[in-house]
């Protein structure tokens, strides 16, 4: 849990930095700082759904791949 606050910290003050360096604002630079975070969370999230069914569907092309090789597969 600390690697993950320590993270946040990081990803919070790198947001705010570049904000601020591009707009000269601090308002801007704390907005971006909490804004960008939050969309980055929830984008990640359909990201790891969209990645687990790509695995889902690699485990099951590869099981049927496995079985279709099997010498008795297509015996019934």
């Amino acid at each position: 849990m600390t690697k993950t606050f320590t993270f946040a910290i990081l990803h919070f003050t790198v947001a705010f930095l570049v904000a601020y360096l591009l707009t000269g604002s601090f308002v801007i630079g704390g907005l971006l700082a909490l804004i960008e975070p939050a969309c980055n969370t929830v984008v990640f999230y359909f990201h790891e759904r969209a990645w687990q069914m790509v695995e889902q569907k690699k485990t099951a092309s590869s099981v049927t791949a496995a079985f279709s090789a099997m010498p008795c597969a297509g015996i019934h």
